[in-house]
């Protein structure tokens, strides 16, 4: 995963796959069958992972404010974790080139997208529901904002925003999704003077 991670897939070869694996081509082959497939397992593995990541997450043992920004945090510590740089989500960095031309992988994007955004889509109808959010909050636009705020995050990531630029997105962000705190009485108060 990481070496399609790091160059994508039409630049990633064989020899690159065998070197990372420590496997010769025909027990790559064997194991796999050809590159496509490799990408396609490493793919969905990165799936497996990320979706177990965005439930852990968006767990419903805290506010939504607090969810989402776990998910961000979440997120922006696996697209920096690259041994020679950050390189944002494998999902966007190594599909969206491929998905051009490659229906197969074309179509594994558009799920992976729609299981983002209905996994927002859930946790903020929750949220709804508990009165966290208005009663007449566009759930589904709320969500894919969400999602386009993680693609933002991933896309910038790779192109070298720093991470401290990036977090300091997450919170207008949250205020746009959640709406802007209250302020606690305690703290709003002025002193007397």
């Amino acid at each position: 995963m990481a070496v399609f991670w790091d160059a994508g897939f039409a630049a990633t070869s064989l020899d690159d796959l065998s070197e990372r694996t420590g496997m010769n081509r025909p027990s790559l082959y064997g194991a796999f069958g050809d590159k496509h497939a490799l990408y396609r397992h490493a793919l969905e593995r990165y799936r497996a992972g990320a979706r177990v990541a965005m439930s852990e997450a968006l767990a419903y043992d805290r506010p939504l404010r607090a969810a989402l920004h776990r998910v961000y945090d979440k997120a922006l510590s696996l697209y920096f974790s690259g041994d020679k740089g950050a390189r944002g989500c494998f999902l966007i960095g190594t599909a969206l080139t491929e998905a051009v031309l490659d229906a197969d992988v074309r179509g594994a994007l558009a799920d992976a997208l729609h299981e983002i955004d209905d996994a927002f889509e859930t946790r903020i109808r929750f949220a709804r529901d508990q009165g966290e959010l208005p009663r007449d909050a566009n759930v589904a636009a709320l969500a894919r904002f969400a999602s386009a705020v993680l693609h933002t995050l991933a896309i910038r990531s790779r192109a070298g925003e720093s991470r401290a630029a990036l977090e300091a997105t997450i919170g207008p962000a949250l205020d746009l999704i959640c709406g802007r705190p209250r302020a606690d009485s305690r703290t709003a108060r002025r002193p007397r003077g």
